[in-house]
């Protein structure tokens, strides 16, 4: 009986066997790179879900034993990964297999038309890319930005730590020299060139992939990047056939919902995305609530394979409460708890009537659209072209006039170190106001205005005739700086191969840009009305009545009119054109790549000031001031083999001033009469590695930056009445010929140890410092020299070896990804910031013998995540992931806005003197977050 039962289990076992043997099938492909179609040897062919697999061998081919139906995930590093499903009753071919490079191997169709996307192993530029779904995972409530601080020679913090308030500098250089770029369109202020980032709070939703250039960076356009180009790439409306839903939860209430779905292409050519989402919350820290809402659309029509027109328009209206004004770090320990900082405070706001509020509010809507049409006119031919318009409407409040000649932010705190806002109110309701808030020396009861009998505010000067800033008619109000614009433009590119070897390509930039500034009235907190003093077309004043929320009621119509508004303290208009040319040949055979690029461009500058000059007065219109400007820059990459390659690049730029540079007095259409271009210099050497399991990257470069603008303003006590500050004269030192020389080393590197493990590194170490001493004269607003004691007064910056401030000189990362079984993914990350040195203020340079840069203390942060994903259904899922950010809760100053040196007896904190004004990085934070996909 036991002999016939071992009989029967071996024969079923050989059936078995057999029968699975019967079933496998021989799979046979070919996997080749996109662009070039050449072979990928090496790459990685694996069954999902089980560790069947293979590599391609020198030519590209595999073969693997697979049976039924299933899927095979194709992956090489530098590669998008690839899925491609298998039958084994259909066919057991599965012919070539064509991989993207990480540039354009992206999750869904994007918009790249007028985009100068780098190439790996062929762009002879640093470039570091991450693609949609790092940024979905990994962003959390992070800024959009943030999500770059794990590549070499980039700072990003959040500054005072509102909604949108995050800053960037690359190799040493802030945003206003790195240049933004939102599917090849710029998006830098065309007056000073900054980016807020709260303004494109909602691209992080819409991004396929954003892609980091250092240095001179490979984009045709004349465009500011000195420190390099962010490239952000928004999906376009052929995406994949279906739609996605979102919740985030975090921290401080924080809660964000979103939306979208994607018709995929239509049978008649067009193609519809669509997106929309919310986010608020209290914010990590004191008194900045925030509430933002955010858009997407996208249509496409393709109605030939000649024609391919995207249509998109995304927007991202909010507000949000900010802590604008860095805070002492005696200010921190004084509000802390058992000598620890309250990393928290703010001192921008208070309490009304039980609620939270500040007098710093930010609130912008800045939606932005755009028509791209890529034209193949031959097969050889093609032009690309974009044409966009931006309409923004908004501003940031702030307070405005005094309390018994104090003003806001120098008024009695409570016991919490917040703005006393209750008593602000009761004081211009002429109601009794705490004996602590009297000014000894001016304290008058709050009465009937001189103006006409009511309780009115007034600006920070006060009645002219009344006591100024002292009388008692002055009160304080919440403002709002209004910094409205229109922009419109339009970029062309013509493509055409010339040979098997050269490209060409040359097109057109032309930018049209109004800024409409002013201030009005956005809360008189209990007075009757405001008196403005600042338009010499009202002589005697001008009662204002209307106030104006700081909300989305203000904004959201970005096509309403501002005429009829009533301002205050200033209006003027700031309108800049741009006319621009450029062109590039590019040559590639075999293993060596080169390219060559020129652009010229002409930047007028007009100011229109409608305050100081009367409306019959010809000098309320300046005549345009035009500037020439353009760059030359050059590269080539080589290829050694498979797995090396090496490149450079150089270049030159003369780049036009902003626009306070040309018009350097804040009242008036005086044109700087000193104007120079700034002068960049560019040289970059970099080495890449690449293998089926590794890929690194080694990058020196050398950056310096002469003849730059800058200004600092003082007061000036002309008349010797040291203890009477009402006739002190402010005067602007316009410091022209500043140089900066930027120079360092990058390492970035993954190497994948198996299938389901790699490790990720960075590291980045820079030397920045000033090149040069600088004078300069200090101006009234009249454009006189001050003279105190018939002396003219002038600012020296002995800054000559001084260390550049503000981002950190070396940066380090050590992370990894771990695939855990059934659909669990953990990755980790460790970044490591040092040699950061404080914001340079000229107290600290204006003399010889100064002590330098402040070095900041250094800090490390750990990060991590994990997700999980389950598929079901046809093309469904689910994906849950949890964030924690600084998850050691280290305590650390991300940048001081003082440079102060403690002195013997001075109080510190990590060694640095607590009367340095600085902002605090955020603690410890987590997010976790649900995404169905259908």
């Amino acid at each position: 009986m036991k002999a016939n039962f071992k009989f029967l289990m071996s024969f079923a076992l050989m059936v078995l066997v057999t029968t699975t043997l019967w079933a496998q099938s021989t799979f046979t492909g070919k996997v080749v790179d996109a662009e070039t179609g050449e072979t990928i040897p090496g790459a990685s062919v694996l069954q999902q879900g089980t560790t069947n697999g293979t590599s391609t061998d020198i030519d590209g081919n595999f073969s693997l034993q697979l049976s039924g139906k299933g899927r095979l995930v194709i992956t090489f590093v530098g590669y998008a990964d690839k899925v491609i499903t298998f039958d084994a009753a259909r066919s057991t071919s599965l012919g070539t297999i064509v991989l993207s490079q990480d540039a354009l191997g992206l999750d869904e169709v994007v918009v790249i038309g007028v985009a100068d996307i780098a190439k790996d192993r062929e762009t002879p530029v640093a470039v570091s890319t991450i693609k949609a779904e790092e940024i979905m995972e990994k962003l959390g409530t992070k800024e959009f930005p943030e999500i770059l601080k794990t590549t070499p020679s980039v700072y990003a913090t959040k500054q005072g730590g509102g909604f949108g308030d995050s800053r960037v500098n690359i190799r040493g250089f802030d945003q206003r020299n790195t240049a933004v770029m939102v599917n090849g369109m710029p998006v830098n202020d065309m007056e000073n060139g900054w980016v807020y980032w709260s303004n494109w709070a909602g691209l992080s939703d819409v991004t396929s992939a954003m892609q980091v250039q250092r240095g001179l960076g490979s984009s045709k356009l004349a465009i500011s990047s000195v420190g390099g180009t962010i490239n952000v790439l928004t999906r376009a409306a052929q995406k994949n056939k279906g739609g996605s839903i979102s919740v985030r939860a975090g921290n401080d209430n924080y809660l964000k919902t979103l939306g979208s779905y994607n018709s995929g292409m239509m049978d008649n050519g067009f193609s519809v995305s669509a997106l929309i989402g919310r986010t608020s919350g209290d914010g990590f820290v004191d008194g900045t609530k925030f509430e933002g809402y955010n858009y997407f659309l996208a249509l496409g029509f393709k109605p030939n394979e000649n024609h391919d027109l995207q249509f998109t328009v995304t927007g991202a209206p909010q507000w949000h409460h900010q802590r604008s004004y860095a805070p002492s770090l005696g200010d921190y320990l004084e509000y802390g708890e058992d000598g620890d900082p309250n990393i928290k405070y703010n001192s921008d706001w208070g309490y009304l009537n039980g609620e939270e509020y500040s007098f710093r509010r930010n609130f912008y809507h800045k939606p932005i659209a755009s028509l791209n049409w890529d034209w193949n006119l031959s097969e050889k031919s093609k032009i690309a072209t974009v044409l966009y318009a931006s309409v923004g409407r908004g501003g940031g409040t702030g307070e405005i006039g005094h309390l018994n000649g104090t003003r806001q932010y120098a008024l009695p705190k409570t016991s919490r170190g917040l703005v006393p806002v209750d008593v602000i109110q009761q004081w211009n309701m002429g109601q009794q106001v705490p004996s602590a808030f009297a000014n000894p020396k001016y304290n008058q009861p709050r009465v009937r205005s001189l103006y006409d009998g009511g309780r009115y505010n007034t600006g920070n000067n006060g009645h002219p005739n009344g006591g100024g800033k002292y009388g008692s008619d002055n009160g304080i109000s919440r403002r709002a700086s209004m910094n409205s614009h229109n922009w419109y433009g339009v970029i062309s590119n013509f493509n055409t191969e010339l040979s098997e070897t050269l490209t060409l390509d040359f097109g057109i930039d032309l930018r049209s840009y109004k800024g409409i500034h002013y201030r009005r009235v956005e809360d008189l907190l209990g007075a009757d009305a405001y008196i403005d003093y600042d338009n010499v077309n009202y002589p005697n004043g001008r009662k204002i009545t209307e106030t104006y929320p700081a909300d989305f009621s203000s904004m959201m119509n970005v096509f309403e009119s501002v005429d009829d508004e009533q301002k205050i303290d200033y209006h003027n208009d700031g309108k800049v054109r741009w006319y621009g040319g450029f062109g590039q040949l590019e040559y590639k055979k075999d293993a060596i790549s080169m390219f060559i690029q020129g652009a010229v461009s002409s930047q007028g500058y007009k100011r229109i000031d409608y305050f100081n000059y009367l409306d019959s007065d010809p000098e309320q219109e300046s005549d345009w001031e035009s500037l020439v400007g353009g760059n030359v820059k050059g590269g080539m990459n080589w290829n050694i083999n498979d797995n090396h390659n090496l490149f450079f690049n150089a270049g030159f730029y003369s780049r036009q001033p902003n626009f306070d540079a040309v018009f350097p007095n804040y009242n008036d259409n005086y044109i700087n009469d000193d104007l120079i271009n700034e002068k960049v210099i560019g040289l970059e050497l970099g080495y890449g590695f690449r293998s089926e399991n590794a890929r690194f990257n080694v990058n020196l470069y050398r950056t310096s930056w002469a003849d730059r603008y800058t200004r600092f303003s003082s007061t000036f006590d002309v008349n010797n009445t040291p203890d009477n500050n009402r006739d002190d004269v402010r005067g602007i030192a316009n410091l022209e010929g500043v140089e900066q020389i930027h120079m360092g080393v990058e390492f970035d590197g993954n190497v994948r140890l198996s299938d389901n493990f790699s490790l990720n590194a960075m590291v980045s170490y820079g030397n920045w410092e000033y090149g040069s001493d600088v004078t300069a004269a200090y101006y009234d607003e009249a454009n006189n020299p001050i003279q105190v004691n018939g002396q003219n007064q002038e600012e020296t910056l002995y800054l000559d070896g001084v260390k550049v401030g503000d981002a950190a000189q070396f940066t380090a990362r050590l992370g990894f990804d771990l695939k855990l079984p059934k659909g669990f993914k953990l990755d980790m990350n460790y970044l490591y910031a040092d040699k950061l040195y404080a914001d340079i203020d000229h107290e600290s340079f204006n003399y010889k013998g100064h002590k330098g840069s402040l070095e900041l203390p250094s800090y490390g942060l750990l990060e991590g995540g994990i997700s999980f994903k389950e598929e079901f259904g046809n093309n469904n899922s689910i994906t849950i992931r949890f964030n924690m950010d600084n998850i050691l809760d280290e305590t650390y100053i991300s940048e001081s806005e003082t440079n102060i040196f403690p002195e013997a007896g001075d109080r510190t904190w990590d060694g640095i003197s607590t009367k340095n004004r600085v902002f605090f990085g955020w603690g410890r934070t987590w997010n976790v977050s649900a995404t169905y996909r259908f």
